[in-house]
């Protein structure tokens, strides 16, 4: 009998299963260190994480201001108190 002439795919379908045997692996692994990438999030550097405490002042001042618990003069004069201390 000779080989791949019995109407099967002969090395065609040994090439086939090697790249999908490829495609199927790099999926797993990229599945894997994509789960593994979510779980640690951005660096944060500092004990402060990613903003400077004065920064963190002056986005709670925002808000602060935003829901009305103080009014503007008081947001500016708070707001330029904190960029004095840098």
């Amino acid at each position: 009998m000779m080989y791949g002439w019995d109407g099967s795919w002969g090395t065609g379908a040994w090439i086939l299963m090697a790249l999908v045997m490829l495609l199927f692996w790099g999926g797993v692994v990229t599945v894997v260190i994509l789960l593994l990438r979510r779980g640690q999030g951005p660096a944060a550097p500092g004990p402060y994480g990613p903003y400077a405490p004065h920064d963190e002042a002056e986005r709670i001042l925002n808000e602060r201001f935003a829901r009305g618990e103080i009014d503007e003069s008081e947001l500016t004069a708070r707001r330029a108190a904190l960029r004095r201390k840098q």
